[in-house]
């Protein structure tokens, strides 16, 4: 039959070899990063295990092997990152922006910035090159990446601009939240593929590009962010200041559209963090029912052979094979239609990281208070089951909108994705539920008055 879900030799191999690089490389050190204060120095304790990922093709793998990359299709990636993300979610976030920094350059560069952006990367054999990708800004009013596309002029949402001066750009703002963008010492990725506002007269979707920054450019600072999960993947606060930039690292056919790579990136990688979320599930899942299974309570036989631990479990296992199954689709979604894929993947990442709260907590209410208790890693579990659904485009933020704007277009076919067909993502989908910014001939929104509180506004 034409579904078959039994995976070939090939990705058997791919799916034990990603199971030992995770066991063999990042186990040692999940416990030591995920208790590390300073957010720098965890990341750093990872570079062993990234060199190693350089070195067997993992790092690179999703990018096409006609620039040196290891030419995965986005199932067999999928397969791989789940082996990864069950040790370790935070590397396999490292490794996921390796692709989101460089797919774009596939998709929409020039020949040259393809063999020069994908082919840098792909022939460097440090074993330490990394690559950014900088969409998130800081919230203000308007402001934050979320609001990216309100119609509304005078820089709505992006607030980073990029200003042509002769045969260079000169780009100023703040980033908050890109990961990789500040490399291993926060002096910068080898190589950051930044969205930034190259026409700053309009806001919204018009005037969006993405350009590539290289390491050592002056005028940009790198500030990391301790975060609450996924401690070893590096999150920063990027300070542009007068930062000059060859004009020919605009990645050319997003010039204007970098809307559109906005969200052909998150549905690309909408899977990968659906998987991540299977993956920690799944861990959480396999911890519990070990416990279950030589837990007695005081009882005479293990709390496994009563009903509320057993239905439980069984509920959880099946909603990780569901969320399995999902990433699958729209994985090979991706595959089968140019790697577009903007309604399936939000819905993908929307199901499987909001499944993996449920999931988490039911296997915490089975082991009970001992579930508390850090050695057994249930809080580490339960903050990245936090983080899942806000990170990657959060699923209010940006991707429920996303699905939303594709399904109100009168275009829309309810059955494409049952029927493998394709569902084009277009301009006039985005803006949907967002609320413009004031004009330019406005007062400013008020700050609220002392003492009242801001959530009243």
């Amino acid at each position: 039959m034409a579904i078959d879900f039994t995976l070939t030799e090939k990705q058997r191999e791919i799916q034990l070899s990603a199971r030992r690089f995770a066991e063999t490389h990042l186990a040692p050190l999940t416990d030591r990063v995920d208790a590390e204060p300073d957010p720098l120095t965890g990341f750093r304790l990872t570079k062993g295990a990234y060199a190693e990922a350089c070195r067997s093709g993992i790092a690179f793998s999703m990018l096409p092997a006609q620039y040196g990359g290891g030419g995965l299709s986005n199932v067999d990636f999928v397969i791989a990152a789940e082996e990864i993300q069950a040790v370790d979610p935070g590397f396999g976030t490292t490794v996921l922006v390796n692709g989101l920094g460089l797919m774009p350059v596939w998709y929409y560069g020039t020949e040259e910035q393809k063999k020069r952006f994908i082919g840098m990367a792909t022939a460097d054999t440090s074993g330490e090159f990394i690559v950014g990708y900088a969409a998130s800004e800081p919230p203000g009013t308007p402001g934050g990446t979320a609001n990216f596309d309100a119609p509304a002029i005078d820089g709505a949402g992006m607030h980073v601009t990029a200003r042509l001066d002769g045969d260079e750009y000169v780009i100023n703002g703040r980033k908050y939240w890109p990961c990789n963008v500040g490399g291993w010492d926060n002096l910068g990725a080898n190589l950051n593929l930044v969205l930034v506002r190259t026409d700053p007269d309009v806001g919204g979707t018009a005037g969006l590009s993405a350009i590539m920054i290289e390491r050592g450019t002056p005028g940009i600072t790198y500030h990391s962010i301790s975060t609450s999960a996924q401690r070893s993947a590096p999150n920063c606060e990027i300070i542009f200041d007068n930062a000059r930039v060859p004009a020919r690292n605009l990645i050319e056919g997003t010039r204007g559209n970098g809307d559109l790579v906005i969200n052909r990136n998150f549905a690309w990688s909408g899977p990968v963090a659906g998987i991540g979320a299977v993956a920690v599930a799944r861990t959480a899942y396999e911890d519990t029912l070990r416990w279950a299974k030589t837990y007695t309570a005081g009882g005479p036989k293990p709390i496994i052979n009563y009903q509320y631990p057993g239905y439980v479990l069984g509920d959880v296992a099946a909603k990780i094979e569901a969320a399995r199954y999902f990433c699958w689709k729209a994985a090979h979604y991706l595959d089968q239609h140019g790697y577009h894929g903007e309604m399936l993947g939000a819905m993908c990442k929307i199901h499987c990281t909001e499944m993996l709260f449920d999931c988490v907590y039911k296997c915490m209410q089975v082991v009970g208070v001992n579930s508390v208790d850090r050695k057994h890693r249930f809080d580490r579990y339960l903050r990245e089951a936090a983080l899942l659904p806000l990170y990657d485009a959060g699923n209010f933020g940006m991707q429920r909108r996303r699905v939303h704007g594709v399904m109100v277009d009168e275009t829309f076919n309810p059955r494409a994705f049952m029927d493998d067909e394709p569902v084009d993502f277009t301009k006039g989908m985005e803006g949907i539920d967002t609320i413009p910014g004031p004009k330019t001939d406005q007062p400013p929104i008020p700050a609220p008055a002392a003492g009242e509180p801001a959530f009243v506004r």
